[in-house]
């Protein structure tokens, strides 16, 4: 638990010191939303040039089991996030957030852009429920983007490694991945602000929020492990893949050194941001945690 006393005080690269910040201040508000803010990408969709693909290239590309439901995942997650920014009242908080939806709309614009230059058929998008508890669908969401980016991570870098995908195209994605590492650091962030600012009779409520998200993502995506790539069920299909996509991609890889990739990029992708900002740590730690019981195969 984070308390309201805590702070963090790292030097920075150079070997000067940032001083420290106090969670739950409103320097802390501060460093994470500028985080996000200051290091915007302005990048659009509409003048990507998308390479043309071998034939074998395009198969792999139209062939895997995600495109339906990534479309559909950035725009429920992207209404989500723009509900939650429009329920704030803090104009930098709000500003913030407003970003996170921005870049998860564009995030489908350049799946949408891509889907259509390589003639990946989709079927019409859902209606999705506009949240009636816009704090606890942030929260949701943002615990759900926790767990699927720590696999994206190393998924997307053996996809970069092993010629999966040609280099070109691999390189159109790469600020989206980073995109959503940044996502997920202000969402860190935010929960221990959140955490920290509360006085210690309203604590208990936001812990037991915060407990049944990480617990009904958790068990969520471990159904959808189970069921793996191929079952009834798109979704899980989806979802599943950014755990097991290494096996459904070809490539010859035991579930510990995948884990261990995961964990390294996880870093990669975090170091380069002020060090005092809390980093995503829930799914890194239980995954190192359980890596002695997985299977080597």
């Amino acid at each position: 638990m984070h308390q309201s006393t805590a702070t963090i005080d790292s030097p920075r690269r150079d070997g000067r010191t940032t001083g420290p910040v106090r969670l739950g201040s409103d320097e802390h508000k501060t460093l994470f939303c500028r985080m996000l803010l200051d290091s915007f990408d302005a990048y659009k969709p509409a003048v990507i040039d998308w390479p043309k693909l071998e034939a074998d290239a395009l198969a792999r590309l139209v062939g895997l089991p995600f495109w339906q439901v990534a479309v559909e995942t950035e725009s429920e997650t992207s209404m989500r996030m723009q509900v939650f920014a429009d329920f704030l009242s803090d104009p930098l908080l709000k500003e913030a957030v407003s970003l996170n939806a921005f870049e998860e709309r564009r995030h489908k614009d350049v799946l949408e852009h891509m889907i259509r230059f390589y003639g990946i058929p989709l079927e019409p998008e859902p209606d999705f429920p506009v949240p009636t508890d816009p704090a606890g669908a942030f929260m949701s969401t943002g615990y759900g983007e926790c767990f699927d980016s720590f696999f994206a991570f190393g998924l997307f870098r053996l996809a970069q490694d092993s010629g999966f995908f040609p280099t070109e195209l691999v390189e159109v994605f790469e600020p989206v991945i980073q995109e959503e590492a940044r996502h997920i650091l202000f969402f860190a962030n935010w929960i221990a602000w959140e955490t920290a600012r509360r006085p210690a009779w309203r604590k208990p409520g936001f812990l037991a929020s915060r407990a049944k998200a990480i617990a009904l993502k958790a068990w969520s995506r471990v159904e959808m492990a189970r069921g793996g790539i191929g079952g009834n069920d798109d979704a899980a299909s989806t979802h599943a893949f950014t755990a097991t996509g290494h096996g459904a991609m070809g490539i010859d890889l035991n579930v510990r050194d995948f884990v261990d990739l995961c964990q390294s990029e996880n870093a990669r992708r975090m170091a380069p941001y002020d060090e005092r900002l809390v980093r995503p740590q829930f799914i890194p730690r239980t995954m190192q945690a359980i890596r002695p019981l997985l299977r080597f195969a």
